[in-house]
């Protein structure tokens, strides 16, 4: 994009990194919790369903903290990732990837269940008495009834990776090449006078991005119930 300095482009990419990673990671985790949701009763669901949305009601900086307090250097998970592979997250561009895959989850999780809920039952029942099994059933019948829904959640999921901000600059703060997404390379640039054309500059690119995942994931959504309206959001 012309009218990027360096460090603008070092920003973008690293955004794009940063997001692809973290709906990437995510992925089968919001899957297994979106089937769980959509298919299985059993007690306590409903604290399941509220556990997977709480990053959408909470305040983004209590979700960051929380993550500072388990995945820090010195947290129970962050501290054993540490010393078993080396897996570090604090001050680092895994810090801010795994910030925005804990925000992205709750909008992924809905996109794919509602798509598992939308599968006629009826097409695996069939698949069951022609003597296909649990596994052959998932992997011809359901995954691709469901995919159109999976790939909306990756893309919203996407949308949302790009915008985040509060959850990120709490647990590995701003580190210019880093940790500085588009995000808090704006809010950074609105401390410093004479920074209204970068900040302008970068804000568009957020948009661009964010709008194109949402129009992205909406048309995904109405393939996915074959037309119909069918909102992710």
């Amino acid at each position: 994009m012309p009218g990027l300095s360096p460090e603008e482009w070092t920003i973008l990419l690293l955004s794009l990194k940063v997001s692809l990673v973290a709906v990437a990671a995510m992925l089968p985790v919001a899957f297994a919790f979106a089937w769980l949701l959509a298919r299985v009763r059993f007690p306590g669901k409903l604290l399941i369903d509220a556990f997977v949305h709480l990053p959408l009601v909470v305040p983004p900086v209590v979700t960051g903290w929380l993550l500072l307090i388990l995945f820090g250097q010195n947290g129970p998970v962050g501290g054993w990732l540490e010393r078993t592979i080396g897996l570090s997250f604090m001050f680092r561009w895994t810090g801010a990837a795994l910030a925005s895959a804990i925000m992205a989850m709750p909008l992924m999780v809905r996109a794919m269940r509602l798509s598992i809920e939308g599968i006629d039952l009826r097409l695996e029942g069939a698949a069951r008495t022609l003597g296909a099994g649990r596994w052959r059933v998932f992997l011809t019948i359901s995954l691709p009834l469901c995919l159109p829904g999976v790939m909306a959640g990756l893309v919203l999921g996407f949308a949302r990776s790009i915008g985040e901000f509060g959850a990120t600059i709490t647990f590995v703060s701003d580190v210019p090449g880093e940790t500085r997404t588009l995000p808090i390379a704006i809010y950074s640039a609105l401390q410093l006078p004479g920074a209204e054309v970068a900040v302008t500059r970068l804000a568009i690119i957020s948009i661009l991005l964010s709008l194109a995942a949402l129009v992205a994931s909406e048309a995904l959504a109405r393939r996915a119930s074959g037309g119909r309206t069918n909102h992710v959001l």
